[in-house]
């Protein structure tokens, strides 16, 4: 009995033995993922709107013949920077010179005419009163001088009118700027007058040049209110400031000023015209030429800054993730505010403190655990945007998170800002 017990004790340590063997050990939990953290930067900043517009000449001619005649001669070169006063078209003044010295002659006669009726009226006028004239004759005498006079001065003003005849076929530019192409050329007959002259070229001014951009209406109060809080004028005396760039500029690196803004909205559009002045010293830039203008919305403020790619957006939420106590990730509620390149200003969700990640965010959730590995914000691209405008609208919203890099294919960009995050400078 014992030793049959003993065999089925063993028999039953044997199958035990085997199924535990037959079973594989639990796999060990995965490690945490690796993210790049970054603290945010606070920095001075200040948000621009911008705009599309177009650039206009402040001073546009047309220049005309005042005179009919012939074309003998056009002194200029197409396309060239011309003064007021240059001398632009020759219009034939042979005929006009003849008028002028007929009218020169008709003066002398008139003239002679009128020297002999006063000389006659003065005699009368001497002896009025006495039996050597008749009243009647002193009246006579005093019409034929006073008709005599007005001759003279019909005379004298038609003179005058062949002299600028004659001057005008002279046709100088009335502006400085630069001048268009040829309309007519020499040989050919040309029409002056108001009604149907010819149109020989035009000349606009091109430095400055302006540019005329719509704004909304809310928007230039805000503009107003600015001005007046910071210089206490309005927005044309306040010289504030305006950049605008160009197709082919990096950027927005010419500077102007805003120097006008319109008396009224239109009612259509809810907008007001705002116009700036720019500077073209080189008559590089054409009128007519689209651009896009930016306009100080706000007085320097600080602002948290973070990477723009690190904002991610859930429906109509936007938010970012941040590593807390024990490295584990917290989701974020924010405010997004203006972009300064790529980095955005956040108005509200997180603190200068929090570690915000910035690549690996794909491989992070709420709740779980991370390693995460902190770097530096580089401030490279807020410095070139602040000094030139390059990089995207500052009014633009966020309506997603850029495609994540590597944090070890980027080592430059992360290592090599000279800014230190506002936590740590505040150390």
């Amino acid at each position: 009995m014992l030793g049959r017990l003993s065999v089925f004790t063993i028999v039953a340590l044997s199958i035990a033995a085997g199924i535990g063997c037959g079973k594989k050990a639990a796999p060990p939990p995965p490690a945490p993922a690796a993210v790049t953290v970054s603290r945010p930067v606070v920095r001075d900043a200040v948000q621009w709107d911008e705009y599309s517009g177009n650039l206009s000449s402040p001073d546009m001619s047309n220049v005309v013949a005042r005179v009919s005649g012939l074309i003998i001669e056009a002194p200029f070169r197409e396309g060239a920077i011309v003064k007021k006063g240059d001398l632009l078209f020759v219009i034939d003044p042979r005929p006009y010179q003849a008028d002028l010295d007929a009218k020169k002659a008709a003066v002398a006669q008139a003239q002679s005419q009128a020297d002999e009726a006063e000389v006659h009226f003065r005699r009368f006028a001497a002896v009025r009163g006495t039996r050597a004239v008749s009243e009647d004759d002193y009246d006579a005498a005093r019409a034929a001088n006073q008709q005599a006079q007005s001759a003279l001065a019909a005379a004298k003003a038609a003179l005058e009118s062949s002299q600028l005849n004659l001057e005008w076929t002279r046709v100088q530019a009335p502006i400085s700027g630069k001048i268009s192409r040829q309309y007519v050329q020499v040989g050919n007959l040309v029409n002056g007058g108001s009604g149907a002259a010819t149109l020989l070229t035009t000349i606009n001014s091109f430095d400055p040049l302006y540019c005329y951009v719509q704004v909304p209406a809310n928007a230039a109060l805000r503009y107003e209110k600015l001005a007046a809080g910071s210089k206490g004028a309005s927005i044309t005396q306040a010289d504030i400031p305006c950049f605008i760039q160009v197709p082919g500029d990096e950027g927005f690196s010419r500077q102007g000023k805003v120097d006008f803004v319109d008396n009224q909205v239109e009612t259509g559009t809810g907008t007001v015209a705002v116009r700036g002045v720019v500077p073209n010293p080189n008559s590089l830039l054409l009128p007519g030429l689209n651009v896009r203008m930016r306009i100080p919305a706000s007085a320097p403020h600080p602002a948290v800054l973070i990477p723009d790619a690190a904002i991610n957006a859930d429906q109509n939420e936007q938010y970012v993730l941040t590593v807390g106590p024990g490295d584990v990730v917290r989701r974020n509620p924010v405010e997004p505010g203006a972009l300064f390149g790529d980095l955005r200003a956040i108005d509200s969700g997180i603190s200068a403190n929090d570690l915000v990640i910035v690549y690996g965010v794909q491989k992070a959730q709420a709740g779980a655990k991370v390693n995460p590995h902190e770097t530096r914000v580089s401030m490279q691209e807020f410095d070139r945007f602040e000094a030139t405008g390059s990089g995207s609208p500052a009014t633009q919203p966020v309506v997603g998170r850029a495609p994540e890099s590597a944090p070890s294919t980027q080592p430059s960009r992360q290592l090599g800002p000279t800014t230190q995050p506002a936590a740590e400078a505040s150390r």
